[in-house]
């Protein structure tokens, strides 16, 4: 495999900025605290970083809500600190890719304020998508579209026009259509390039672009079965801004490289990966199975074959910053349902068993071909905090819907580091943007570190046998399987079993290459909710 090619294969950690680590003590996780910790992520074996929103923002959204697209927000450092942070991953082998939101811009980026300062009709309203309203006055909405955070898709502004903002209020979508929209991305593109990025995490990349005349949708439009769907998402404009910025990351080499944040059924999301377009795509069918095994080896097969008709990689990715960590789904009466949260109140998580669920399905994915992204902290087998009390959450979508939307809080607190530590050893301060449950003591990284029956072991041992046993560029082939609620495939010279029952069964006759747990495999048994991988050879 070509150099170029890196993403191929690669073992790529989300950052969530705010929540890994906080160098100066004010609660708030920075770049310089990702820096302090590279060599944990290097002893890892990960390839690259992905690094959640760091920009200048009025953090409305977490970050998601950008107010200068080339700038380090001060809650986050500098862009010295950022360059020393690039420079470091860099020494270590490491690639960094940072994420991107060209949907939607904060409602305190200037282009915005510009727009609320001139009338309707204006250049400076042209760059979003405003509209005048319907009914008699213009009191109404200019259609029915509802907002992915709740409640309409629309605000009004003094002057009684209205703005289209498919997530929050305080995120004004841009109007795609408006070249000038498009070349100050080009802008924003090319200075995070020339910098030394190595790619692009896409937000809402299915979004930009809404079909000429913002006609009514009276059909779901957020999380439906197949992803989502009306005339606000995935529209063919879309793949003309990806072939426009395909060609702009080849001019800085053939290593630089984009990925897809696309909630679409897979044969919509290959179009985003097609040669001249995109690398890679969020493969979030694998994110939502269920803990079954025939719906897992349905996912498996339709993405290796819809991925491989367009010549494109696979990624495989189980928890991120917007939903649940699987640890938690993983351990519900219903394993692997993808509730908005898990609060007071909800059904509480057996603990330990999605724990061990958790251990054995990492066995599985990184086992398959392609490209993995693992979500900060699910190494040390985190939950999420599911008894945290509403009053710390910040979410726009809990206020947004009254609490209906629970939102993703739950997932985004900071790591454990120390367990005897203030803040669990996230910074020296004891401060911290989101509480921690207590339970993360048991979690934290000096519990885990060099103990062989650790979360923490277990990915690192993992994530040096699929290096050297290249699985990332292997070739899955299933084998028979002993029951219904069992998987058994090949990849190269490694046998992978994954018994997703309760009750054990026999394994063939192998040398053992690792287990979910020590202890589940007892001589030529596997023991239920557990993985194997053996030599295959």
């Amino acid at each position: 495999m070509t150099q170029q090619q890196w993403w191929r294969d690669a073992v790529i950690y989300q950052i969530y900025p705010r929540s890994f680590m906080d160098a100066n003590g004010d609660g708030m996780g920075d770049l310089a605290g990702v820096t302090a910790r590279l060599d944990y992520l290097a002893a890892l074996g990960i390839d690259a970083l992905w690094l959640s929103p760091f920009y200048r923002s009025p953090q409305a959204d977490a970050g998601y809500d950008v107010a200068d697209y080339c700038d380090v927000d001060p809650l986050f450092g500098t862009l010295d600190d950022f360059d020393r942070l690039l420079a470091g991953a860099h020494e270590r082998g490491m690639r960094v890719i940072v994420d991107l939101v060209p949907n939607h811009s904060s409602s305190e980026h200037v282009w915005f304020q510009e727009a609320l300062a001139n009338p309707p009709g204006s250049p400076a309203r042209a760059r979003y998508i405003f509209r005048d309203g319907r009914g008699e006055q213009g009191e109404l909405p200019p259609n029915n579209w509802q907002s992915i955070f709740g409640g309409a898709a629309w605000t009004r502004v003094e002057d009684g026009q209205w703005y289209l903002h498919m997530f929050d209020s305080t995120q004004p979508d841009f109007d795609w259509q408006n070249p000038e929209v498009g070349d100050e991305f080009e802008r924003v593109l090319r200075f995070w390039l020339a910098r030394g990025v190595d790619g692009f995490r896409v937000d809402v990349a299915h979004g930009m672009i809404k079909q000429p005349g913002l006609p009514d949708w009276d059909g779901e439009q957020v999380m439906v079965e197949g992803g989502n769907r009306g005339p606000m998402w995935d529209q063919d404009g879309v793949h003309d801004i990806y072939r426009r910025w395909h060609r702009i990351l080849a001019e800085y080499g053939d290593d630089r490289m984009m990925v897809a944040e696309a909630w679409l059924k897979p044969e919509r999301v290959a179009r985003y990966i097609r040669p001249d377009e995109m690398q890679q795509a969020f493969n979030f069918d694998y994110l939502i199975a269920h803990w079954d095994a025939a719906e897992l080896r349905t996912i498996i097969d339709r993405s290796l074959a819809v991925t491989g008709a367009v010549g494109a990689t696979t990624t495989w990715v189980m928890s991120n910053h917007d939903g649940v960590r699987h640890a938690s789904r993983l351990g519900l009466s219903n394993p692997g349902a993808r509730p908005q949260k898990i609060g007071i109140g909800d059904e509480q998580p057996d603990e330990a068993l999605g724990l061990r669920r958790a251990r054995a399905i990492i066995m599985l994915t990184l086992a398959l071909p392609g490209s993995a992204y693992l979500y900060q902290g699910e190494e040390l087998g985190l939950p999420d905090h599911t008894s945290m009390p509403d009053r710390y959450r910040q979410d726009p979508g809990f206020f947004r819907t009254g609490g209906e939307d629970g939102g993703r809080d739950g997932c985004r607190v900071p790591l454990p580091w120390r367990a005897d530590a203030p803040a669990f050893g996230f910074n020296d301060s004891g401060e911290r943007w989101l509480p921690q449950p207590d339970n993360y003591a048991d979690y934290a990284v000096d519990r885990q570190l060099d103990r062989p029956d650790s979360t923490l072991t277990l990915y690192q041992q993992l994530l040096k046998l699929r290096r050297d046993h290249n699985l990332g560029q292997g070739e899955l082939a299933w084998a028979p399987s002993p029951r219904e609620d069992v998987l058994v495939l090949t990849n190269g010279d490694v046998r992978v079993v994954l018994n997703l029952g309760d009750t054990p069964i026999d394994l063939p006759a192998a040398p053992l290459l690792a287990q979910s747990q020590p202890g589940v495999v007892n001589g030529t048994t596997l023991a239920g909710n557990a993985a194997a991988w053996l030599s295959a050879t």
